[in-house]
């Protein structure tokens, strides 16, 4: 029988104090839907609008979130197969079995506030939104896998991403007081939801937020565990660190005694699991101390004062033959030794972890959609060319149109000569180049690419859309295995 699980001084404990190492992996792309990890261009809300706007609301809705049946003719029968779809296929019983298989033990749900309340119709809550969630709470469960449950949408947006699904790179969650209120008041609900459930470890509040004054995240941490702890003292709360969960010196002295029953969560992606890595990663000693010394500052401020650190993402991205050819596999066999010794470093300070991703359409997950499935052979030529023009941000490869950015860049530093006026929040996180590529690329040119991916849909028929969202089923998935051959060579014994 599970207990639930507390933070005790620097560690995470069961109800009898044992140490517990929680290590896992990011559900991603599933209630919060990401352009890489599914394929599309730009924001979530922005291909639900135009889906629905190519093949109106009823089919959209039926590859999103709306059960259907597929009839297939046999001699002198028809079958009836009753099918789910994108939301339902993404994560499963089977997903939960195969997770447990690797000896990992946490999952990290990526969850959007859209679920559960309506822009229009604000803090009416939506009870459908936890009809996902609570099956895959539930199935995790079954299978003895801790979840957190992890906001990665706020109203407003938190941060300039994509992934905040707000369509621009100046975050208002930290300039309107209702964008916060209506946070506070959704994770009250969803604490009350779940205040009961041992097998939820906690709640992350808020993805990667990016406060520039570095004092309204503070304030919003101070109302958020008032609420949740007004129906919920049962759960632990992650609390990111601001300007994308790398920085705590905004955070006040007395944290500890301030949030109790709090740890506080770093994202340790390095350098050399992306494209952009400065040299390609051969193990060397000081690549190898770049590495840990990137690792030692991000929780530098939570182990001066004894506080529980969480790592709620990290992980290398990978290389894939229809883009990399022949460099496939060497790039591959790096990014592996990448992923296996920022683990070891892990292993060595007993650290709880969540490696972002699950679960995509091959460039990140554990495991994938692969090309024979309707899904990928629908959108094949579609995603060379949101490769080619590196319109998403994460991991990007931009080869192709470096020469078409730079020009703005060498512009902007010519008539803004000083550096220090170059360097806009969140900088260093956005460098001034980084900063380009968010507006020119990640969001203009992609805005121009949605009615693109839409149209693929049209004409389709309800048994086609179907299909479509069944690509994403575990059965039609497959296994990275070098990935999760080291995974499961660091979980918990």
């Amino acid at each position: 029988m599970t207990s639930f699980l507390k933070v005790s001084g620097a560690r995470i404990v069961d109800g009898n104090g044992q140490e517990v190492i929680l290590r896992g992996a990011g559900l991603g792309g599933w209630m919060t839907m990401e352009n890489f990890i599914s394929g599309y261009p730009g924001c979530e809300f922005q291909i639900r609008e135009v889906l629905a706007d190519v093949i109106g609301k009823e089919k959209s809705q039926l590859f999103f979130d709306k059960v259907g049946s597929r009839y297939i003719s046999l001699p002198s029968i028809i079958l009836v197969k009753s099918l789910g779809q994108f939301l339902e296929n993404f994560f499963g019983e089977a997903d939960a079995a195969f997770f447990k298989s690797l000896g990992l033990n946490c999952i990290r749900i990526a969850i959007s506030y859209r679920h559960f309340e309506d822009d229009l119709n604000p803090r009416v809550l939506k009870p459908e939104g936890f009809r996902h969630l609570d099956r895959v709470v539930a199935a995790c469960a079954k299978y003895g896998i801790y979840t957190i449950l992890d906001m990665h949408t706020a109203p407003g947006g938190q941060n300039g991403g994509w992934h905040s699904d707000h369509g621009s790179h100046l975050s208002s969650f930290w300039k309107h007081r209702d964008f916060q209120d209506r946070l506070v008041w959704l994770w009250t609900e969803i604490a009350r939801h779940y205040k009961d459930e041992k097998w939820v470890a906690g709640y992350n509040p808020m993805n990667e937020p990016a406060d520039p004054e570095h004092t309204g995240l503070t304030h919003f941490y101070d109302r958020v565990y008032a609420g949740i702890y007004s129906v919920d003292s049962n759960h632990i709360l992650f609390l990111d660190g601001n300007t994308f969960a790398s920085d705590f010196t905004g955070f006040p002295e007395d944290a500890g005694t301030r949030w109790p029953n709090a740890a506080y969560a770093i994202h340790d992606y390095s350098l050399y699991g992306f494209p952009k890595a400065p040299e390609p990663y051969v193990r060397a000693e000081e690549q190898r101390r770049r590495i840990h010394r990137s690792y030692q500052k991000k929780r530098e401020w939570i182990d001066q004062r004894g506080l529980c650190v969480w790592n709620g993402e990290w992980g290398p991205v990978y290389a894939r033959k229809e883009y990399d050819g022949d460099l496939t596999d060497e790039i591959n066999e790096r990014r592996y030794m990448v992923l296996n010794d920022q683990l070891e470093m892990y292993q060595q300070d007993r650290l709880s972890w969540s490696i972002w991703l699950y679960k995509d359409i091959g460039f990140q997950g554990m495991v994938y959609v692969p090309h024979e499935t309707p899904y990928m052979k629908l959108f094949k030529d579609f995603l060379y060319k949101k490769y080619r023009l590196a319109v998403d941000a994460w991991g990007a490869d931009d080869r192709f149109v470096r020469h078409v950015y730079q020009p703005i860049v060498d512009l902007i530093k010519k008539e803004v000569p000083d550096e220090a006026d170059q360097r806009l929040y969140p900088y260093p996180i956005w460098t001034l180049e980084r900063r380009v590529e968010v507006l020119a690329r990640n969001i203009l040119v992609s805005e121009f690419m949605v009615r693109e991916w839409a149209e693929h849909f049209r004409g389709l028929s309800e048994a086609d859309i179907l299909g479509i969202a069944e690509s994403f089923k575990f059965e039609n998935c497959m296994e990275r295995d070098g990935l999760n051959k080291v995974l499961r060579a660091h979980a918990p014994k």
